[in-house]
């Protein structure tokens, strides 16, 4: 509590009040050091618009992959039948593949060499007799079917056997979750052709013709449609994009990442004897840290506002989606505030404690990454083992970030997020209690 009341009440100390010619000096200093460090500010602005750009645009890329373009197939089709053919073009309709029917007169074909000539992502080797195989099939369930219940089951005919499977070639580079979504989609083709083949035998063994073409369309893909809706505060149903995924989250990575030029400057101030210098003053450290937290404050809301500038009217020119900012503008406000606080303050705090400018980069960069990949900016919480989502707690980026989805994806406004600001808010408060038992320990204040 002591040190609770040195950080709030210090400017009751007469000999080290908080004077404000001298927070205004202080700050003035600070500015005029940063604007001298030209990596630095490179650091600060170039690098992480230049990573939100990029990782936005892969992401992009990997977004229009699974909703907009087609995966290259490549189909080798064996069976001279009917329903070879039929499972091609009932692929071809499913809409996710871009088909590439491969000749049939070769035997033992080099599937790994066609795939990367034609840069195949899959293929597909549709046995001989399948055709023979699937209509036996259907005869044989139909035949089941309108057997007498109670009959001995001993007497009905044996399943009949595939004379090879159905085989699915795929690149490495696929992701088992990508790879079972194509396995998915195949095995629905597959079924579409069974079923078909199975009511045309039913029909064909009760009413002795076949089946009118209208009532099997009827049977066979009168499906219930399904709405998809994505979950929205506000109601609206507008599907999220890439840019309003990725920008948020690694402007929140920038905004840490400041621990580099912050942190080093610190580190720089205790070991050049500036500390030293100040004591002699009728000034306390305190302004040092006021300076401090309001000059790279107004850095991160900077940097914050850049990148979302240039993610709502840069990235349409550049082909990306555009970023749509929250109907919530002070809450957006708020968040940033917050957030950059947050991360002025986790900068300060690695300063203190390290010894040198490496130590204080090296840690705090490390560090950062650490927060950014428990927080949920490299991987989804969702997606990630069970021990690892009870961390998430104490990584102030996921606070924020969940902030910042609440806003941007979710169309909340900020009594929807107000949890998520008292929870950083909190952190920081821990932060800022280290620092000041780093900063008593070490005679500094």
């Amino acid at each position: 509590m002591k040190i609770w009341k040195d950080y709030f009440w210090h400017s009751q100390v007469k000999d080290s009040g908080i004077d404000m010619r001298i927070l205004k000096a202080t700050i003035i200093k600070d500015l005029k050091i940063l604007l001298r460090d030209r990596l630095g500010l490179f650091l600060i602005f170039f690098m992480p618009i230049l990573l939100v750009i990029v990782i936005t645009s892969v992401q992009n890329s990997t977004f229009e992959l699974v909703n907009n373009n087609k995966i290259s197939l490549l189909v080798y089709n064996k069976d001279q039948g009917p329903l070879g053919a039929a499972l091609t073009e009932g692929i071809r309709k499913i809409g996710l593949f871009r088909l590439q029917v491969s000749d049939t007169t070769q035997k033992n074909p080099d599937i790994p060499a066609r795939m990367h000539d034609q840069d195949a992502l899959v293929a597909l080797i549709i046995p001989a007799g399948f055709t023979e195989y699937i209509q036996n099939k259907a005869e044989d369930i139909a035949s089941r079917a309108l057997k007498d219940p109670d009959s001995d089951s001993r007497n009905l005919s044996p399943s009949v056997p595939l004379p090879d499977s159905l085989q699915m070639y795929y690149h490495p580079v696929m992701q088992a979750t990508f790879r079972q979504s194509v396995e998915g989609s195949l095995r629905s083709a597959v079924q579409v052709i069974q079923g078909q083949a199975i009511v045309k035998k039913l029909y064909e063994a009760v009413n002795q013709k076949e089946i009118p073409q209208d009532l099997e369309k009827q049977i066979l893909f009168s499906q219930l449609p399904i709405s998809e809706i994505p979950v929205s505060r506000s109601g609206s149903r507008t599907v999220p994009n890439a840019s309003q995924h990725n920008v948020p989250a690694w402007t929140l990575f920038a905004m840490f990442f400041i621990v580099i030029s912050l942190g080093g400057a610190v580190v720089k101030e205790k070991n050049s004897g500036s500390l030293i210098r100040l004591k002699t003053l009728p000034a306390s450290y305190l302004h040092a840290l006021y300076s401090k937290q309001f000059v790279y404050g107004m850095v991160t809301m900077l940097q914050a506002a850049v990148i979302f500038v240039i993610g709502n009217k840069l990235f349409p020119l550049i082909g990306l989606p555009v970023l749509h900012l929250p109907k919530d503008i002070l809450g957006l406000f708020i968040v940033t505030i917050v957030s950059g606080y947050c991360a002025v303050n986790y900068a300060i705090c690695v300063g203190v404690y390290a010894r040198t400018a490496e130590q204080s980069n090296g840690f705090g960069a490390i560090s950062v990454l650490i927060l950014a990949a428990i927080g949920g900016l490299l991987v989804p919480s969702f997606a990630m083992p069970s021990h690892l989502q009870k961390m998430l707690q104490v990584s102030p980026l996921h606070w924020a970030l969940e902030a910042y989805y609440g806003l941007f994806l979710e169309g909340g406004k900020l009594k929807d997020i107000w949890m998520n600001i008292i929870s950083l808010l909190v952190i920081t408060g821990l932060i800022q209690l280290v620092t000041l038992y780093g900063l008593k320990k070490k005679n500094l204040i």
